[in-house]
């Protein structure tokens, strides 16, 4: 990854979105040049020089301050995902060769497994850094059915971007797609020279034009809780709350548990898929 020019667009990319009004500036010139602030307007909101910020905007991070990349993140309205983001940036800018994080094993540790196996009722899977699915409870990989029939490495974005199915899998699909893209940039930034990573965007980036202008926008998340909607080919609509955890004994793995809210239709739904998973395939099926 070219951390400057990852610098260069993202500092730019969030400039661009907010208007003096909204910053609480007076809008001078009527005919304004810049989408959204302009560099010295954000210097002034960040109490540093216009020279200090030019250069910080041209990907000079090395070196900056907690403080001052605080008072940047606070000019910019930066949210918390965006301000671990920009943090992540200037540790690489600092320390280039120690900046990226393990990118985790790839297979995860027995204890994990037998506690996946002991979460009866929940769909639950391990991943790591790179959106690969490394171990699954049967539930688990029952709810992911259709990415694990990829050729491969089961991998969520891979699925998301590249197999059609994804479309009608992921119920509210364009959401899923767009988290999906943010959280592979917020990786990106923990991550910059795990080559596992940069390949995999490098393909997406080839194969998928609603990923190409989804990375454009230079968005990050934080994937740690939410409402995700399915609809599975064998059990139909699904609509299930998850929660995302650090292995904390595993850097760069985490744990991802779907469940569904008691006495739902999503319920019923889910147990059945439970139920359909439990069901041993007949030989005759498996020739």
């Amino acid at each position: 990854m070219d951390v400057k020019q990852e610098v260069r667009d993202f500092l730019v990319s969030r400039r661009s979105r907010i208007t003096p009004e909204k910053a609480g500036l007076p809008a001078w010139g009527g005919n304004r040049r810049v989408k959204g602030l302009r560099r010295e307007e954000v210097a002034l909101l960040a109490g540093v020089s216009v020279e200090y910020y030019v250069r910080l905007e041209r990907g000079n991070l090395g070196g900056v301050s907690d403080g001052v990349l605080q008072s940047v993140a606070n000019a910019l309205q930066l949210d918390e995902a965006e301000r671990a983001h920009l943090h992540d940036l200037a540790r690489t800018s600092t320390a280039p060769l120690r900046a990226s994080r393990p990118v985790g094993r790839r297979r995860v540790r027995p204890q994990v497994q037998w506690l996946l196996d002991s979460m009866g009722g929940t769909a639950a899977y391990v991943r790591n850094a790179r959106l690969d699915l490394l171990a699954t409870n049967a539930l688990g990989r029952a709810l992911y059915a259709p990415v694990y029939e990829m050729a491969g490495r089961p991998n969520t974005a891979r699925f998301l971007f590249l197999d059609p199915r994804a479309q009608e899998f992921f119920s509210e699909w364009s959401k899923v797609a767009g988290e999906a893209a943010a959280l592979l940039r917020t990786l990106a930034g923990e991550n910059p020279y795990d080559q596992g990573l940069t390949e995999l965007v490098g393909e997406l980036s080839t194969r998928s034009e609603l990923f190409r202008t989804l990375w454009a926008t230079h968005d990050v998340r934080q994937h740690r809780t939410g409402i995700k909607r399915f609809h599975h080919p064998v059990v139909g609509d699904l609509t299930l709350a998850y929660e995302s955890m650090e292995l904390t004994a595993d850097t760069g793995l985490r744990l991802n548990a779907y469940v569904a809210e008691p006495g739902t239709p999503s319920a019923a739904a889910l147990a059945l898929l439970g139920s359909w998973a439990a069901t041993p395939v007949p030989a005759a099926m498996k020739e």
